[in-house]
């Protein structure tokens, strides 16, 4: 019986005692079963009673003991105390935990997945760095921590599209374009402009791509260098999103709010919610009545439009496209816009509170032989995509990237992450996996087969590393859920390090092949499939990390 099976069972028996009139309560659409961190307190725990106790108008004992009498009559359960104030504690039969290893083999790659999200339309954002230069270490780490929050928010059920959304009209790409021409020209680099060898790069493939380019008026090349250049940044950031495993459903540009009039549209579909107003010849969005600090201009007094005003767009459009709840992920420099854009659901209509999240990452840190890394040989001043993969690697990036809440400042020893040790913690992991793929093969060597499912003995898996190591299996999709729910990948790394860490110890303590010309027997084979249901849920915790499962290293 898995965790999800017993909360079920768990919420049947609050459905029959309420049948039966003994119980006179709404019945629970969840119930809550943990992994007691005491081993005295069963396998399984719920605080179901506690949380029922006043609507009955019972003391959560006697509400317990009406749960408890349902539990025990179900197969496979051995006992069921009430402890405390309430607490039911689950003790299952060996065959029971054991037949977990059966069901998580059966659901192979699906085993995790959960529906805690079913029939939300969820809209991640993330990176959306200004196409003008290479993605930096702050953008790497919402790459991961995005595409690993998409890939877990689905596998909880969600319907969930990832986006980036290109900057591509304003100031700064202007400044980009300035930037190339000048580079083009040898000519010194403009104010507040872009430098590092990746400008040369592109104004000197802008050249090469556009022969005579230099024989136009200044103004047509900057605007070319401008369009060129764009082109060829985007490119590259969606290569550089490719090579990391970092996957965007959509690439949204922030042009085609202005090109196709949804800028003017948006402000006058807030205008027609009551939050517009016009002052000193500017139209204002009145925010500060859902807790901006200040009211904001959507139109300049000259007639331009502000990048607030694509905000509130592009704010609009993702609704307009479906999308119940819409997740911003932004670096550490962005607190300010928190509570503008919650301000900007609140004044379209929406619930602040249900329909934008909004995410703050903090910065990212690297260090070489115990001293920070601060500069990149072809961007100048700043550590980029490509400077990661080429120290660390993919999987070590976007692993460590993704083990730590991103409320919190990190740093990547470079020394740690490519060594071999357990310090590394995707090696750590990784090399978990690989063990048990080694013991699958040294099994096919030794002609040893873990046998077809109806020959499992799950009643043999009793040893207390047995246990241990099935209870932490059955918390896998618990933790999917979670870390869904949280936008928090980090539960998911630091369970796969438990796991792992879990299974070390089963490994060194049970002997899972026979010794020299011992007769294999069926303690063999039912830990054979032990091994492969931790393997199984090792490998589904990293594909959901985006990190790869090698099966020797």
């Amino acid at each position: 019986m898995t965790p999800a099976e017993l909360s079920q069972a768990v919420q049947s028996a609050v459905r029959a005692a309420v049948e039966a009139g003994e119980l006179t309560v709404a019945v629970p659409e969840t119930v809550t079963v943990e992994r007691p961190k005491n081993r005295d307190h069963g396998d399984y725990a719920t605080n179901v009673a506690l949380q029922l106790a006043k609507a009955a108008s019972m003391p959560p004992r006697q509400v317990a003991e009406l749960v408890a009498a349902r539990l025990r009559t179900l197969p496979g359960v051995a006992k069921v105390d009430i402890a405390g104030p309430g607490f039911l504690n689950v003790t299952f039969d060996a065959a029971t935990q054991g037949e977990l290893a059966r069901s998580i083999v059966a659901a192979g790659a699906v085993y995790g997945h959960n529906d805690a999200f079913a029939g939300q339309r969820i809209n991640l954002e993330f990176v959306s760095a200004n196409p003008t230069g290479p993605i930096h270490i702050g953008g790497v780490r919402w790459a991961a921590v995005g595409d690993s929050l998409g890939r877990i928010l689905r596998a909880s059920g969600a319907e969930v599209t990832t986006e980036y959304y290109i900057n591509d009209a304003g100031v700064q790409i202007s400044k980009f374009g300035g930037s190339l021409y000048a580079s083009a020209n040898n000519r010194p680099v403009p104010e507040d402009g872009y430098v590092g060898e990746y400008i040369n790069d592109i104004a000197a493939q802008i050249l090469s791509d556009n022969p005579g380019i230099l024989d136009l008026p200044e103004d047509e090349q900057r605007e070319r260098f401008r369009t060129e250049g764009l082109r060829l940044m985007v490119a590259e950031i969606k290569r550089s999103m490719e090579e990391f495993g970092a996957h965007f459903d959509v690439w949204f540009s922030e042009k085609s709010l202005h090109d196709s009039g949804a800028v003017e549209k948006a402000v006058e579909r807030l205008r027609e919610q009551g939050h517009v107003f016009e002052l000193d010849g500017a139209t204002w969005l009145r925010t500060t009545d859902f807790g901006d600090d200040k009211d904001r201009v959507l139109i300049k007094a000259d007639g331009e439009t502000t990048y607030f005003a694509s905000d509130a767009a592009y704010y609009l459009s993702k609704r307009d496209r479906g999308h119940d709840v819409n997740v911003y992920m932004l670096g550490a420099d962005h607190h300010g816009y928190v509570n503008r854009l919650k301000a900007i659901a609140a004044c379209a209509g929406d619930d602040p509170n249900r329909n934008i999240e909004v995410l703050i990452g903090q910065f990212v840190k690297m260090l070489k032989d115990g001293q920070e890394v601060r500069m990149s040989k072809r961007a100048g001043n700043i550590i980029t995509i490509d400077d990661v993969i080429d120290w660390i690697g993919v999987d070590a990036a976007r692993y460590t990237l993704s083990r730590s809440s991103t409320d919190s400042t990190i740093t990547l020893d470079i020394d740690v992450l490519t060594s071999t040790s357990k310090e590394n913690p995707v090696y750590y992991v990784q090399y978990a996996h690989t063990r048990m793929c080694g013991v699958a093969r040294n099994a096919g060597d030794l002609g040893i087969d873990k046998g077809a499912a109806e020959e499992f003995k799950p009643e043999l898996l009793s040893t207390e590393w047995e246990t241990n190591l099935l209870g932490k299996l059955g918390e896998f999709p618990r933790i999917v859920a979670k870390a869904g729910e949280l936008r928090q990948p980090h539960h998911v790394a630091r369970y796969l390090e438990e796991l792992a860490g879990v299974y070390h110890r089963f490994y060194d303590e049970c002997r899972i092949l026979p010794m020299g010309d011992d007769d294999v027997t069926d303690l063999n084979r039912a830990r054979l499939w032990l091994a492969e249901a931790t393997r199984t849920v090792i490998a589904n915790g990293l594909a959901l990390l985006g990190v790869s499962a090698p099966e020797r290293m």
